[in-house]
């Protein structure tokens, strides 16, 4: 049994923690919040042992009626992993606090891919990453990117990826960030940070462009891929990786708005697609060039990646084990 605790319980942190909670071989010792608002409630009522995040901020807690089991210190003394799920930047911060504690750290992509002695991806390097000390899960865009990349690469080989990404805004509970009413090339030179980050876990000829739009459901991806793979072999791998889920004619869906509706449908925690949403229709090669269109969920896709890097970081399980259990768990 894995001691995990959370550190964080925003949009990532919370559906982290409810995917530990579910896990046969993890406990959850308890999740840390900065500020007693709705969501330290809402753990609160979920079980979850509540621990201040600010030791100087404690009492607000007590103040709002919210229980809470000690500090962010008291957490990290029962944990022997801590998944690290603060705002970008406050993470590295934190590193330092987790040595102090020698608790082993999973660190989110919004981090700079030093803070950890791995970047992670169940997919492309899991092996690489077991008995680290540190790891960094890298964002959803690049967690999209190399759910698709690293099988393509192992079944048929790949040259030039050209990916352009189409970026939203802001989540939905972000209501001051925009960008409102516009279009943002972000950024407005060549490359996005999501090829160098691409390439901190798998080696790949990789350009990147990104634009940030007024919209708050999910990110979508055009990828361009140089491969001799026909399109049925593209699809034939595709179709074998867990973590790629097509979007069927048949479902006659074509926006993002409609795959949050589907998953919703369908009963899934908080309408959360944890899949890379790959339009079949949109799957074809021409003249050795693989384009593709996919819908990447930014609230949720990195979440069952967390849950492998604990296994991984805690050797518990090899990752196809890893990658099958957490999978059941979650219901992909």
């Amino acid at each position: 049994m894995v001691d995990v605790a959370v550190n964080g319980y925003g949009t990532i942190g919370k559906r982290v923690a409810d995917a530990v909670a579910l896990q046969d071989g993890m406990d959850l010792v308890g999740v840390a919040k900065t500020k007693p608002n709705f969501e330290a409630r809402n753990a609160v009522e979920r079980g979850y042992p509540l621990y201040a995040a600010v030791k100087e901020r404690a009492d607000e807690f007590a103040d709002a009626g919210i229980d809470t089991a000690g500090t962010v210190g008291e957490m990290l003394e029962r944990a022997e992993v801590v998944i690290d799920a603060c705002p970008s930047g406050v993470g590295a911060q934190n590193a330092s606090m987790y040595d102090d504690h020698d608790v082993k750290a999973v660190f989110q992509g919004g981090e700079d891919d030093a803070v950890a002695e791995r970047s992670f991806n169940a997919s492309a390097n899991y092996g690489d990453c077991v008995g680290a000390d540190s790891v960094r899960v890298v964002s959803c865009n690049t967690t999209g990117l190399l759910r698709v990349l690293h099988p393509l690469e192992r079944d048929h080989g790949i040259g030039k990826v050209r990916a352009t990404l189409v970026r939203r805004g802001g989540d939905p509970s972000q209501h001051g960030r925009g960008p409102i009413n516009d279009i943002l090339p972000n950024p407005i030179t060549i490359p996005s940070h999501h090829g160098p980050d691409v390439r901190t876990v798998m080696d790949v000829d990789i350009t990147t462009t990104g634009f940030k739009v007024p919209a708050t459901l999910m990110h979508v991806h055009s990828l361009n891929v140089e491969t001799e793979a026909s399109r049925a072999e593209v699809i034939e791998t595709l179709e074998d990786e867990s973590r790629v889920r097509f979007v069927e004619p048949d479902d006659r869906v074509s926006s993002t708005a409609e795959i949050k509706e589907m998953m919703l449908d369908e009963g899934r925690p908080r309408g959360d697609a944890w899949e890379n949403m790959v339009w079949r229709d949109s799957v074809s090669v021409e003249d050795g060039e693989l384009y593709l269109f996919q819908a990447i969920h930014q609230e949720s896709d990195v979440v069952p990646e967390n849950v492998d890097a604990v296994r991984a970081i805690a050797g518990t399980a090899d990752r196809d084990e890893s990658v099958r259990a957490t999978n059941e768990t979650l219901g992909i």
